[in-house]
């Protein structure tokens, strides 16, 4: 679609939205920009809009935003809400930011999707293709927004994009070279209508406009993708840490496998991964599907590997005090996420839940829950809930925040401990998003 001199309302004025409101300028569209949040919350926002001379309102919708000849969504936006809902009504085109800003991108995309690993693969990808001479941005959920360098992809570039089912919702044409659904468990039903189908089938979205020139690479341990999986003329690789694979990678005791068609053409050990967890062996397998896709040699793909030091707020070490070491794990914010830390060490857990509640079942983490953890700190909105659940299972008290959690944490862990910020909630009942939380926390530990 050509875009000069069209009138193009933005939905959002966080990152996505400021870059959808660059690039539309750029392109000599006129912006506006709309957010229904309050002006202290969107402070810098504000700043940066003024400096684009780009029109904007804060705190509502006005019928200003339908006065368009598009309409771009930011992530963050219900595809439900009620300004999209009204413009649909309107006849008014209505796509999400990462539509928008793929328009402009001349290079190679490679769509990384799935309920938990998203930002790690993400970073592992751009690290890995990086490493292996190719030029690779990292964009979409992570870092940078999409629209911000769309258009400087070249043509013989990659783009690593993190991509959320709210994203998803709102395509027309994307369309990934390489798409990647890593997993799929019931998440964000809130925005779903509580119907973990609708969530599953938003997230098969990715690869809808593939065709049989591009590549899909899917977990063939989760169930709930193959039981929504639907008809697709991409090339499709499969990874498994449960059984072999045709076309994918697999794990052989304790070897990671890579064939096409039968043959091996990479295989690299466990313990060459640097980060931890078996969920990392499955995002690093999904990584070495797409370098190997491209052709890419096998000694940079594993040192690649053997020197990717993961990502912040995803199990990250903070510091270790008198032999207690303090984790964050802040980008935790869904029970399954929880599962996969608490799996990852065998040390005694002081575990801090809680936050803005997704409509979490506690009862799946039970047992983990009680044999691994000594205590669990409660916070946020959702404190009393887990206190409830868990108080009769194992020692656990609510906490006013992190301060007093980190400070009664210091008092009764034990050198051997491990203090591990995992909440399987949001962060927007006390802070702006995951990344403020995590950074709290870390300069709450750093200053003992």
């Amino acid at each position: 679609m050509e875009i000069k001199n069209k009138k193009i309302s933005i939905i959002g004025a966080a990152r996505s939205g400021i870059g959808a409101a660059k690039l539309a300028k750029k392109f000599g569209a006129f912006p506006f920009v709309s957010d229904s949040a309050n002006e202290e919350k969107l402070k810098s926002s504000i700043d940066i809009l003024k400096n684009l001379n780009v029109e904007f309102e804060i705190g509502s919708h006005s019928q200003t935003v339908y006065e368009c000849d598009l309409m771009v969504v930011s992530p963050g936006v219900p595809s439900d809400a009620e300004v999209i809902k009204n413009a649909k009504e309107k006849n008014i085109k209505v796509i999400s930011e990462l539509e928008f800003a793929s328009w402009f991108c001349k290079g190679i995309i490679i769509g990384i999707t799935g309920t938990n690993g998203k930002t790690t693969t993400t970073s592992l990808c751009g690290y890995l293709f990086n490493e292996c001479g190719v030029k690779t941005y990292v964009a979409g959920n992570i870092g940078l927004a999409f629209s911000e360098i769309a258009d400087q992809v070249k043509e013989n570039e990659f783009v690593a994009l993190e991509i959320s089912s709210f994203q998803l919702d709102l395509i027309e044409n994307f369309k990934p070279k390489v798409a990647m659904i890593l997993n799929i468990t019931p998440d964000h039903l809130n925005r779903y209508e509580n119907s973990v189908e609708k969530y599953a089938l938003s997230k098969q979205h990715i690869y809808r406009n593939q065709d049989e020139n591009d590549y899909l690479i899917l977990n063939n341990d989760s169930n709930l993708l193959k039981q929504y999986l639907l008809e697709h003329k991409s090339k499709t690789f499969w990874f498994s840490t449960i059984e072999k694979v045709l076309n994918g990678c697999w794990l052989e005791n304790d070897r990671i496998v890579f064939s096409e068609n039968s043959v091996e053409k990479f295989s690299c050990k466990t313990s060459d991964i640097f980060i931890r967890g078996e969920h990392n062996i499955q995002n690093a397998m999904a990584v070495i599907i797409a370098a190997k896709i491209f052709g890419f040699d096998n000694e940079k793909i594993l040192y690649a590997l053997k020197t990717f030091k993961g990502v912040e707020h995803r199990l990250e070490f903070v510091k270790e005090i008198e032999g207690i070491k303090f984790i964050n794990d802040s980008k935790a914010t869904n029970i399954d996420s929880v599962i996969v830390a608490l799996k990852s060490f065998d040390e005694p857990i002081f575990l801090i839940l809680g936050g803005l509640d997704k409509g979490n079942d506690y009862s799946v983490i039970e047992d983990l829950v009680v044999k691994k953890v000594k205590k669990i700190y409660a916070i946020g909105s959702s404190a009393e809930k887990i206190f409830n659940y868990f108080h009769n299972k194992v020692k656990t008290e609510i906490r006013k925040d992190l301060e007093e959690v980190v400070a009664s944490a210091l008092s009764e862990a034990r050198s051997g401990d491990v203090v591990l910020l995992s909440p399987a909630c949001a962060s927007f009942d006390m802070f702006e998003n995951y990344e403020h939380r995590g950074k709290v926390f870390k300069e709450i530990v750093n200053r003992i």
